[in-house]
């Protein structure tokens, strides 16, 4: 992927946020692989706080009713990103961990500056669960996830669950999440530079996501939530020279010192972004083990969590 970014001058941030989006969409495809098959999808409109949020739902040719649902959120720093750029990523998810996969097209800042992406993030939980027959899915088995700003989103969707007295979700998936806007920790210093995602991009993303003052919020980062310990059980990747590895490492300890079932899988080695280059073998080999650990995570955990309704409460 380095070889990649070189050869092609590949930058998260290029120019103006717009130009950065197009950059975005414009190179997804060209590492993300063939289209993964055979799975279907279909266009949503889900109720959110501020008009209509854009959905896909993605739907494994000859998958069982009733089978889990994971509600997935895009990666790109609150600010690029969306259905298409992780299009084939969630396809991926939906064959290989036998689920059905409702991708979320969340608000983005700057236009829409924190906290709009968490309140669509949990609009759409919200309605997963309140409308998991529709969607072909066991309510009890609805899981949040996502990967770098949408692995933060998903923690905190599943935080602001708990906090509100809403069913949280079966489980969590994160990948090489931001948990931790308030600290600069070592591995921002060590591969700050020249491993794709760079201190100065993180630094972009969070100027136009957020106020500095307020990124102590636990929906900006939730390793600073009270209520970690009602968290579901957990799978935290981390990618070995990513700026972002400690803060999802840290989430993991917290995780873990709360009593909240974790498991996290460094891959050393690996970059910033890995999940989406799935035409690269190894890369894909560790999202073949993320779906396996989604899929396992989800069969452990059937029956822990309240009925659909309860979510149209509070």
């Amino acid at each position: 992927m380095l070889r990649f970014q070189a050869a092609t001058g590949f930058r998260l941030v290029r120019g103006t946020v717009a130009e950065s989006r197009r950059q975005m969409r414009r190179n997804s495809p060209l590492v993300d692989g063939p289209t993964v098959q055979p799975v279907h999808s279909r266009e949503l409109a889900v109720p959110g706080p501020a008009g209509e949020i854009a959905c896909r739902h993605f739907e494994p040719d000859g998958l069982a009713v009733g089978s889990p649902l994971l509600v997935y959120y895009h990666g790109g720093g609150w600010v690029l990103g969306d259905l298409d750029t992780h299009d084939n990523l969630c396809r991926f998810l939906a064959l290989h961990a036998g689920v059905r996969v409702l991708s979320v097209d969340y608000r983005l800042a700057p236009e829409h500056p924190a906290p709009a992406a968490a309140d669509d993030a949990l609009a759409a939980y919200r309605y997963a669960r309140g409308n998991a027959a529709g969607l072909g899915a066991d309510p009890r088995r609805i899981a949040v996830g996502g990967d770098s700003a949408g692995g933060n989103l998903a923690a905190v969707t599943a935080l602001t669950a708990a906090g509100r007295g809403l069913p949280t979700p079966a489980f969590l998936l994160m990948l090489y999440p931001g948990t931790d806007a308030t600290v600069r920790r070592r591995s921002r210093d060590l591969f700050g530079d020249g491993f794709l995602l760079t201190d100065d991009a993180m630094t972009w993303f969070a100027d136009r996501y957020v106020a500095e003052a307020d990124r102590s919020d636990p929906r900006i980062s939730p390793l600073l939530a009270g209520n970690l310990a009602e968290l579901p059980p957990s799978y935290v990747v981390t990618a070995g020279f990513d700026p972002l590895r400690d803060e999802g490492e840290a989430f993991a300890t917290a995780l873990l010192e709360a009593g909240v079932p974790v498991v996290l899988r460094r891959h050393a080695g690996f970059i910033h972004g890995f999940a989406n280059a799935l035409l690269i073998g190894r890369f894909r080999e560790a999202m073949f083990e993320t779906a396996g650990a989604l899929r396992a995570g989800l069969a452990l955990c059937a029956g822990r969590d309240a009925p659909a309704d309860a979510a149209s409460s509070g």
